[in-house]
């Protein structure tokens, strides 16, 4: 998994090295990636004060998460995979269910 400057994240296979998808949507630099414990989804955070939830076998955005004033620069998930949590420049975490 990659994230870049150029607001897109790449889910690359490790054994072979093949790009499995491109992720776009965000507007900004994308700071942070997290899969869920299931490994079937990943977590992205971006300075576009958004953080986004995709599909890793498709690469579709499932969800995208809106209400940070600044850019969100951490993401992760709850061991069960059932709770987000994101930490912005605006200086708040915010808890999303699932």
């Amino acid at each position: 998994m990659t994230a870049s400057a150029d607001a897109t994240a790449c889910i690359i296979d490790v054994l072979s090295g093949r790009l499995l998808h491109r992720l776009s949507g965000h507007e900004s630099e994308i700071s942070k990636v997290s899969f869920n414990p299931k490994g079937t989804q990943v977590l992205t955070a971006s300075a576009d004060k958004t953080a986004k939830l995709w599909d890793v076998e498709t690469g579709e955005c499932l969800q995208t998460l809106e209400g940070h004033t600044d850019e969100i620069f951490s993401c992760a998930f709850n061991y069960e995979g059932s709770t987000i949590i994101t930490g912005s420049k605006d200086n708040t975490c915010r808890v999303w269910r699932s």
